[in-house]
């Protein structure tokens, strides 16, 4: 394996549990107005918006747009099919900025922090810089750079959003590994030239809902960020 140099990681679903923040942060916005609803099913309608919003930027119909936009117009949507048109503006805007208040797996701090005692790291996200820094600062986790879409002014899977964060810290792509629990997310960036590595979240999408395993050829494949700074340091030691 080429020397690697630097890590980019995946966010929602690889670092924090968007799911179970989402539905909590829903129900504590709606439930003082007198709205009882399948809080997790919403907090899945909302996130079930999020690949149809970021097709209309991918494929030009709409221009580069933060994904706070993208998550306020989804949330929109979500709202009017579960029939709650009448929730006001300002409780809108307020729940929309509860992206910005996931929690990270239990995994993730201490996980993180290995790894960048050892390699250069940075979230790869479809998250703005804003939404970055934001989940950053409430699970203390430290970053060498935020990269992603807002720096590649478009979404993954697009190769140029794997290459300009390879190329931000001047690495060639083979130097840099792609880390994520999503299959889809690793074929993309080993298509153009990463390394990759998949981080087991079987629970992302409820008990059982998750990718254990991934369905795609990998360079490594572990339980967890620690589990992943074991494997590295086991290969720099050969």
């Amino acid at each position: 394996m080429t020397k690697i140099r630097a890590l980019i990681f995946d966010v929602f679903g690889t670092l924090v549990d968007w799911r179970s923040a989402i539905a909590r942060e829903t129900q504590a916005a709606l439930s003082p107005l007198g709205i009882a609803i399948d809080w997790p099913a919403f907090a899945d309608a909302w996130r079930g918006q999020y690949q149809p919003a970021m097709d209309e930027v991918r494929t030009g119909r709409l221009p580069f747009s933060k994904l706070d936009a993208l998550h306020r117009r989804n949330l929109d949507v979500v709202m009017q099919n579960f029939g709650l048109g009448g929730v006001d503006e300002p409780t809108r805007a307020q729940l929309n900025l509860a992206w910005h208040r996931l929690d990270a797996w239990p995994d993730v701090a201490a996980g993180l922090a290995r790894l960048r005692s050892r390699f250069r790291v940075a979230p790869c996200s479809n998250g703005n810089i804003s939404l970055m820094v934001d989940l950053a600062r409430r699970n203390g986790l430290v970053w060498d750079a935020i990269l992603g879409a807002e720096f590649a002014r478009d979404y993954k899977p697009k190769p140029v959003v794997y290459l300009s964060a390879a190329a931000a810290f001047d690495c060639e792509p083979p130097e840099v590994m792609m880390v994520a629990a999503h299959s889809s997310d690793l074929a993309a960036a080993a298509a153009v030239g990463l390394r990759t590595a998949f981080i087991a979240r079987p629970n992302e999408h409820g008990p059982g809902q998750g990718e254990s395993r991934a369905s795609v050829a990998v360079d490594l494949s572990a339980a967890s960020l620690s589990d992943l700074a074991d494997q590295l340091a086991a290969i720099e030691s050969r």
